[in-house]
């Protein structure tokens, strides 16, 4: 076997009289990565009952006409029974593992270089599981709750779609009255009391919400600060001070302003949303034994489901053409 062996010049930047100059690094690494969405960190978080984890919904009390007036004196009672059905939500797991060789870990120590970066890798780690859960609670690929088809969630986005309530605002027409006439038919509701408390839309839709309400109505949108450090705009409506919730995790197709592109909102009424959780509501961290290889190995899991209740009349839809 041939050795090769190189010159200090490709290690050192440059090496002149009285200098050798070597490469050396900041001790923190640049990071402004996108990790959590707001979406997760606002729905209700409840523990599971079982594998589904199931639950009762009333869908109506005894209707007019079974429960009315009668003659005072030809008293007849007719028999009335609420309306309950069964619901459940499949468990899901999400989990990823992080391995750390020993020979890197002491090589770091020993150069005394990042020494926080095995706490910061296991904590990225950490993040990458409820990224990848935050961004599933809106689109995960599932299209059932009681026969699954993929192992991801049954997405929020796509059981709001199915529930039916679903507006669509032209080109042409007015983005800020197709959300507040949607918002105006849901309180409207005589069967359910129905009170939304936030819509959730891409920042590109809202800010085409705020430009048509400076251009067309000269108002700029209040704004409310909605949880520590998350300040949004509101809308004025029929359920009072809508929050304007930007979530990036909510896409779109096509270009606005080409005519083509679809720009979808939900509006929601966020008690109505759980994640039934198991073990712990939090993405929990696990250390396996040491191999013979001697690296320490981590697994992260999270383990649960979200449903949507109410989906065809505590939430609607709107896709807004533009």
């Amino acid at each position: 076997m041939k050795a090769n062996f190189l010159e200090i010049h490709s290690a050192a930047d440059y090496i002149g009289p009285g200098a050798v100059e070597v490469p050396l690094y900041q001790s923190e690494i640049t990071d402004i990565v996108r990790r959590r969405g707001p979406f997760g960190q606002r729905i209700r978080q409840v523990p599971a009952t079982g594998h589904p984890s199931r639950f009762f919904e009333e869908t109506a009390i005894p209707a007019p006409g079974t429960a009315g007036f009668v003659d005072p004196r030809n008293i007849t009672a007719p028999v009335v029974t609420p309306t309950r059905v069964e619901r459940s939500v499949p468990l899901k797991a999400i989990v990823a593992q992080l391995s750390y060789n020993l020979f890197d870990m002491e090589l770091g120590v020993q150069q005394k270089q990042f020494a926080y970066l095995q706490a910061k890798d296991l904590l990225d780690t950490v993040d990458g599981v409820l990224r990848t859960h935050d961004v599933a609670l809106w689109n995960g690929s599932d299209t059932s709750l009681t026969a699954p088809t993929t192992t991801q969630y049954y997405g929020a986005a796509a059981q709001i779609a199915a529930g039916g309530n679903s507006v669509t605002i032209g080109t042409s027409a007015s983005i800020t009255d197709g959300l507040k006439s949607t918002i105006a038919q849901m309180v409207s509701n005589s069967g359910f009391e129905v009170r939304p408390t936030a819509i959730y839309a891409n920042p590109v839709l809202l800010d085409l919400l705020d430009r048509e309400m400076k251009s067309e109505f000269n108002v700029v949108l209040s704004t409310k600060e909605v949880s520590a450090g998350l300040t949004v705009k509101t809308l004025s409506t029929q359920a009072g001070e809508i929050p304007l919730i930007h979530d990036w995790t909510l896409s779109y197709t096509g270009t606005p302003g080409s005519g083509s592109a679809v720009l979808p909102a939900y509006i929601v009424t966020e008690d109505m949303i759980e994640y039934h959780w198991l073990g712990d509501p939090s993405a929990r961290i696990f250390q396996l034994g040491v191999p013979g290889s001697l690296a320490s190995q981590y697994v992260v899991a999270k383990f649960g489901g979200v449903v949507v209740k109410g989906a065809s009349y505590a939430h609607a839809q709107v896709l807004v053409d533009r």
